[in-house]
């Protein structure tokens, strides 16, 4: 993801996103760490350790297709989330040929 892109979708500027990215640049404060956060998909423990919270294994953030998949499955109601995941494991297991 590019800086700008980032800095679009999380509401912060690209100075300060670029800042945070320098060697010696600033730590985000933590209201900055949530918006990246959820801009990537990952959890503000896993931006400062690397590590998933629940595994403790490190983990990639989510490619922008499935960002963008969980984005619209949260905005469902609870029922319609439901559904939504009996409608991936349907599909996954077909591919599995179960």
């Amino acid at each position: 993801m590019l800086v700008k892109e980032m800095a679009a979708r999380s509401g912060l500027s690209k100075r300060t996103i670029d800042n945070y990215l320098r060697e010696n640049g600033s730590i985000p404060s933590a209201e900055a760490a949530v918006k990246i956060a959820k801009v990537l998909g990952v959890t503000v423990e896993y931006l400062v350790t690397g590590r998933d919270p629940k595994t403790g294994k490190s983990r990639p953030p989510l490619p922008p297709h499935l960002r963008s998949l969980m984005d619209t499955v949260e905005k469902l109601s609870p029922k319609g989330q439901r559904l939504a995941v009996k409608l991936v494991r349907a599909l996954k297991d077909k591919e599995e040929g179960k």
